[in-house]
């Protein structure tokens, strides 16, 4: 049964390759290079890790074993979610752990486990894993989108956790605890677990790729033929509906939203405040959001208020999207401009 799925699991990393290859140079690159990276990974773990080897049984033709897989997708979500739109050289270093790794197997197969003190720098390696996943966890929660990637990484972080307090328990002669899981069988569901992290990326690749990958923004309006004369009357309909009727208090507000409610195709939306305004939609909401909390902070019907609370009335969700936006835009936190002006008065 396990080879069976490790069998769909090949088929789909292999079927996501092609897809993701083929939609290269529409995506940013650090998102693009990094999921592609947690695929092959994957890939290679599935095929040749030493207990769910598909060719040799407990023969060990990867010697990353899970870890360059965890690393990959931690970076992935944190470029993600940050949008970044490059490589920051300084990353490179959290793939340390995983160099450490690839030595401490290879000197397992040489001097054969058990060894205490190989097993002892192994854990703490290992520990920097569980680290990167409960960081992942830790951001997905925070975020509002790829909340879908918590019913794979929650699994996942209590899968390792478990296999290094397997180990530790194993040190201290308490192998045979009702805590004890073999490595047999955290390999087993480990690769259940990223089968159906392939299915669900690889369905959502097809149906909703941008669900995955951030596209390029600036370039995906070239070949648009929207005139300067309709650009300016979508703008003028764009600021209208935030002035006038304040629709950016709305919390769930969305450019499809905007769309069905001016009746214009949301791309165009997109495109003249890509291109023609110079911001993207978040920002622009959240620069009406912000402007209306520092009116609301000098009216006395909001004085009894806390800055989240009064946040929340002006359309934000939550306290990091909140404090992330203030200081992008005024680059002060909100609790510094509140006393800033109170010290000022």
């Amino acid at each position: 049964m396990l080879k069976t799925i490790q069998i769909i699991a090949l088929i789909q990393g292999l079927f996501l390759l092609i897809v993701l290859l083929k939609k290269k140079s529409n995506y940013l690159k650090p998102t693009f290079y990094l999921l592609l990276g947690t695929i092959i990974s994957v890939i290679l773990y599935i095929f040749g890790d030493d207990e769910t080897n598909l060719i040799s049984h407990n023969v060990d033709v990867f010697l990353f074993d899970k870890s360059l897989f965890i690393t990959f997708l931690f970076l992935f979500i944190k470029y993600y979610i940050s949008k970044a739109k490059k490589f920051s050289v300084k990353h490179y270093l959290f793939f340390i752990p995983n160099i450490l790794f690839f030595i401490i197997e290879l000197l397992e197969i040489i001097y054969s486990d058990g060894i205490l003190i190989i097993d002892i720098p192994e854990i703490f390696v290992e520990l920097t894993f569980l680290g990167y996943m409960i960081y992942t966890l830790v951001i997905l929660l925070k975020s509002t989108s790829q909340k879908w990637m918590l019913y794979f990484i929650i699994p996942l972080v209590i899968l390792i956790g478990f296999s290094i307090l397997d180990e530790i328990l194993y040190w201290f002669h308490f192998d045979d605890t009702f805590f004890s899981i073999t490595d047999d069988h955290f390999g087993a569901y480990t690769i259940v677990i990223v089968a159906f992290l392939f299915y669900t990326i690889a369905l959502k690749l097809v149906v909703s790729p941008t669900d995955i990958l951030i596209e390029k923004e600036a370039e995906k309006y070239r070949s648009s033929h929207l005139s300067t004369k309709d650009s300016e009357q979508i703008k003028s309909k764009l600021l209208s509906l935030m002035e006038k009727d304040k629709i950016y208090t709305d919390s769930k507000l969305s450019i499809q939203k905007i769309s069905e409610f001016l009746k214009i195709p949301r791309q165009y939306i997109s495109e003249v405040l890509n291109n023609y305004m110079q911001t993207n939609f978040q920002d622009f909401i959240n620069s009406y959001r912000i402007e209306a909390f520092i009116n609301a902070l000098q009216e006395k019907e909001y004085e009894h208020y806390s800055l989240l609370g009064i946040a929340k009335q002006v359309g934000f969700n939550s306290k990091t999207s909140f404090n992330t936006s203030f200081k992008k835009l005024k680059k002060i936190t909100p609790s510094e401009y509140k006393n800033s002006i109170t010290s000022a008065e």
